[in-house]
């Protein structure tokens, strides 16, 4: 028998572990944004990185998926053209098994059922040449743009019109010097763009494993800076970084919705408008002689960050976070700088391939990578969006969500049949257990 006296609660003592009053992201503030909480699978309706273009050479078949929309791409005499990968038949995979009679198809390589590469429509069946649904039905088509070595696919909808689909440079960040004048920055030169002419794109892209929302919103997370102070080239280039950085005036965000461009939001950093965060008296911890890279981000739909000036002057750090299901994302991280030469090419290929790469695309954004993790368990159900408690740090967050919410073009659901829709399917599991995780690119059947 337990004779210790029950513990008592002291009257009018705070209740831990609740979600407080206080938070910055309230009931009110959160029904601003409900189309982001509903976006689990992304945002259709928007142009996103695919491959880059050395991925897909002439004549190769690649086979993607991206807000659940399950695609296949094919080059023919340089141009690439996308179709949905999904045969109308029995909905089998085309791009498992490529199978191209001639340049201007793409065969089923299960029953036969052929596609016009340019309209989607099935022009015959193998086997059965003489059929009544032969000229009846097709799949989707995609509409392609190809830059600066990187290929772009408009995701959308099965009946979203070809009149209707916007120009790549609405789902890219702003441009510069173009916009230097609204957006000004005494702190280094204009930022180059994947639009520019001799623009080169370096970069590399792997799947990360929790929802692209989480992802995205730790691309331009201003308080995450602790997770990079032991990275490798701060160390290296004697970089001492703040504790953090806070919002001190209403203007520290910008929004950019210009009906004829893109639309996400600005951050005025190393201005007036933000504060550094040098030390924390409760903890005792103080930086002193702060000395990093300058640098302002920004974020617009579908979910591109840019960071100008990273990681050197004169280059420009792109990251997509393109959705594959609801709990993997495709992770593009992309270095663009004008190379008018071929020599000035090949400088920036030497020293990305030793330096960006290994030290920035790697070192420092692992970092990330493992960060974004570290949250979906909390988000995977849901029901994390209802219940963080967010401070008024997360400024840039909210902004997003709710600038996010306003305009994409379309909230994205898993297609009939894909990867991912279905998280107990046994072939999901028996590719775990083998060592397979789920990723991007369609595993490939083999002879």
């Amino acid at each position: 028998m337990n004779t210790s006296p029950p513990v008592r609660r002291q009257p009018g003592s705070p209740r831990l572990n609740t979600v407080s009053a206080e938070r910055t992201n309230d009931a009110s503030t959160q029904s601003q944004y409900q189309p982001y909480k509903e976006a689990a699978w992304g945002f259709i309706n928007h142009w996103y990185p695919a491959l880059f273009s050395e991925e897909i050479p002439e004549g190769h078949v690649e086979g993607i998926q991206i807000c659940g929309v399950q695609i296949v791409l094919r080059r023919v005499h340089g141009k690439v053209l996308a179709l949905k990968d999904q045969c109308v038949h029995r909905g089998v995979r085309l791009s498992a098994k490529p199978l191209c009679f001639n340049d201007k198809t793409i065969t089923c390589w299960y029953h036969g059922f052929t596609y016009d590469l340019a309209s989607g429509a099935l022009t015959t069946i193998v086997g059965n040449p003489d059929d009544p649904l032969i000229g009846t039905t097709g799949l989707t088509t995609y509409p392609v743009e190809e830059i600066a070595g990187m290929v772009f696919v408009f995701v959308r909808e099965d009946q979203y019109p070809d009149a209707d689909v916007p120009p790549l440079a609405h789902d890219l960040p702003v441009r510069f010097p173009t916009s230097s004048e609204r957006f000004p920055h005494p702190l280094w030169p204009a930022a180059p763009s994947l639009l520019d002419p001799a623009a080169v794109g370096l970069g590399i892209h792997r799947t990360g494993e929790s929802n692209w929302r989480i992802a995205c919103e730790n691309g331009f997370d201003n308080a995450h800076i602790l997770v990079h102070q032991d990275n490798t080239i701060v160390q290296a280039l004697n970089w001492v970084l703040p504790l953090g950085i806070r919002p001190v005036s209403d203007d520290c965000i910008t929004l950019i919705e210009d009906e004829d461009g893109p639309k996400g939001l600005m951050q005025w950093l190393f201005s007036d408008r933000w504060e550094a965060i040098l030390e924390n008296k409760e903890l005792d911890v103080k930086v002193e002689g702060l000395n990093g890279r300058f640098y302002r981000t920004s974020c617009v739909l579908p979910g591109v960050l840019m960071v100008e000036n990273w990681p050197e002057e004169h280059i420009v750090q792109y990251e997509w976070y393109v959705p594959i299901t609801d709990d993997t994302y495709e992770y593009w991280e992309v270095l663009v700088k004008v190379c008018p030469t071929p020599a000035a090419r090949e400088k920036f290929s030497y020293r990305f391939e030793r330096v960006y790469k290994p030290l920035c695309l790697h070192g420092f954004n692992d970092c990330d990578l493992y960060a974004r993790e570290a949250m979906q368990e909390f988000y995977a159900d849901g029901t994390g969006w209802d219940n963080e408690q967010l401070v008024a740090t997360d400024v840039s967050a909210i902004t997003w969500r709710k600038v996010a919410s306003r305009y994409n073009r379309g909230i994205a659901k898993p297609g009939k049949g894909v990867e991912g829709a279905t998280k107990t399917s046994s072939i999901r599991l028996r590719r775990v257990a083998q060592g397979r995780k789920p990723g991007y690119f369609v595993e490939k059947i083999k002879d």
